[in-house]
């Protein structure tokens, strides 16, 4: 063959076969120069690209292969991993760049380069996600796999547009969370033995409630590791599939394709399920079929978004569903929050009660006792807390509880039949918490008053 041909068919004077040879050129060079350099980049920090991308051109790729980008990149996804941050966030300014560690449900801000490297970290980290580097209009999704000093994380890639530039959230995943039991949650005794008991029911509804970013789903996750999965089929339907689970059948939902919470619940109801667990219930459809599941014989967890565990039952009924169907449906209610936890290393106990926490100790007719707070130190980042504890706040519907349901009460009704059963509620559960130590009124006051 001519050597003419072999740099791109040159000697085509026509401009459509020319534009078709440049572009099978460029893609070539892609193919070429990506896997290796991506390989080779790989192995200067912790970051594992789940695959070379062939979006986008090969300029693009060169100010994201630069020495410093890959190292800052590198660096803030271990400093990340290793301080236990849940989330990272890079948002771009007019003349600077911020970048900011969520630490135990607060935001921290951390050393970040000049401005005018965010389009290269941008792009080094859509090279890793395998994202469409050229796309800046519209908002991608991704992941990462990284090995930082042995431990194995995923990292969710979101990039946004905003006015200045694309502000990228990188959702760190750590396998570990998922391995926590339920006696590690920090419930206590009888919340945690009625709580078993009602996951371990052979059908019906178990809710988990809370904001976003209380620890619902490391609670389901932790349920669910409860279960005998050699004995009984358990499938889950969730978005996004966090974590894989063994012995667990799990279903990613795709909305674009017609693939929602409804038609995959649907689905496996054909699939001859035990236990099902549905990410979140966010409409009608998918509540109608929840129940319906649970009344023909299925174990059923899920979660809201709601205040408490009573409003889960109003939260039903305002989505549509009747009374009569979800006293008979649901088993229960978890709702649930994270305080930080006192750092151990400064721990002390508070010799003076101040004015604002005494008031809300009279205010609720606590009992005083002992109070302790961190002083801050080098562990806690001079914070004086360090790590989480879950409060919680279960619902167990019995007999007079689901005919007063049945009747459509207020919520305000509900809470005061459920507090006459016996429900402990958040602010009670934080206050014993903080009794014994493990974390602050101020914390409890942070996280529950409005």
């Amino acid at each position: 063959m001519p050597k003419a041909f072999d740099k791109g068919f040159r000697w085509v004077t026509s401009p459509a076969v020319q534009a078709a040879a440049d572009q099978e050129t460029t893609k070539q060079q892609l193919q070429q120069e990506k896997p290796a350099e991506t390989e080779a980049e790989s192995k200067k920090g912790p970051v594992q690209a789940t695959g070379p991308t062939d979006k986008g051109n090969v300029s693009a790729w060169r100010p994201a292969k630069s020495e410093p980008v890959i190292n800052f990149v590198d660096s803030l996804i271990a400093t990340a991993v290793n301080d236990g941050a849940s989330d990272i966030h890079i948002e771009p300014r007019e003349k600077e760049l911020h970048v900011r560690l969520r630490i135990d449900g607060v935001l921290f801000a951390k050393p970040a380069p000049p401005i005018k490297m965010h389009p290269a970290v941008i792009s080094r980290l859509k090279i890793l996600a395998n994202l469409d580097i050229s796309e800046r209009r519209l908002p991608q999704d991704g992941r990462i796999r990284a090995n930082v000093g042995g431990k194995q994380v995923d990292l969710r890639i979101s990039m946004l547009p905003i006015s200045h530039g694309e502000k990228c959230v990188i959702r760190v995943l750590d396998k570990r969370a998922i391995s926590v039991g339920l006696e590690q949650l920090g419930m206590a005794q009888t919340t945690l033995e009625a709580f078993r008991s009602e996951i371990l029911q052979p059908h019906g509804i178990v809710l988990v409630t809370g904001p976003t970013g209380s620890g619902k789903s490391t609670t389901l996750y932790s349920a669910l590791q409860v279960m005998d999965g050699s004995q009984l089929n358990i499938c889950t339907v969730e978005d996004p599939v966090e974590y894989d689970l063994a012995s667990v059948n799990q279903v990613q939902v795709h909305e674009s394709i017609g693939m929602t919470f409804a038609a995959a619940l649907r689905s496996l109801l054909r699939q001859d399920p035990d236990t099902i667990m549905v990410g979140e219930i966010r409409d009608e459809e998918t509540a109608r079929v929840a129940v319906q599941a649970a009344l023909t014989g299925h174990m059923v967890l899920s979660t809201l978004h709601t205040n408490d565990a009573p409003s889960s039952i109003t939260r039903l009924v305002d989505i549509g569903i009747e009374s009569y169907l979800i006293s008979a449906a649901v088993n229960g209610a978890l709702a649930q929050r994270l305080l930080r936890r006192i750092c151990e290393n400064c721990k002390e106990e508070l010799t003076t009660i101040p004015g604002a926490t005494a008031a809300y100790l009279d205010k609720h007719n606590a009992e005083p006792g002992t109070l302790y707070c961190g002083t801050g130190c080098e562990i806690c980042h001079h914070t004086g807390y360090k790590g989480r504890i879950g409060i919680y706040e279960l619902l167990v519907l019995n007999q007079e509880l689901r005919d007063i349901i049945t009747r459509s009460p207020s919520l305000g009704d509900l809470k005061a039949a459920a507090n006459a059963q016996g429900m402990r509620s958040l602010r009670d559960d934080g206050l014993a918490k903080a009794f014994a130590g493990q974390t602050t009124v101020d914390e409890l006051i942070r996280i529950t008053e409005s």
